[in-house]
């Protein structure tokens, strides 16, 4: 998902997530699955696998409606 900001390919995306791509990657995880995610929840996702764990955690994922 991160690679979709920036039109990069998945390799370029560094592990470290800054703070631009944290809120773009919140806003498509709110949008698309219609998940809110708090402070505490946001904290942890700082790097890549930090928020790969974190959707881990939230379960399946399915959009709107789905």
């Amino acid at each position: 998902m991160l690679a979709g900001f920036g039109d990069r390919t998945p390799e370029e995306v560094p592990e470290g997530i800054d703070s631009m791509e944290l809120a773009w990657l919140v806003h498509q995880i709110e949008q698309r699955y219609d998940r809110h995610l708090d402070d505490a929840t946001l904290a942890r996702m700082t790097t890549v696998s930090g928020a790969v764990d974190v959707l881990a955690a939230l379960g399946p994922l399915t959009g709107p409606g789905q």
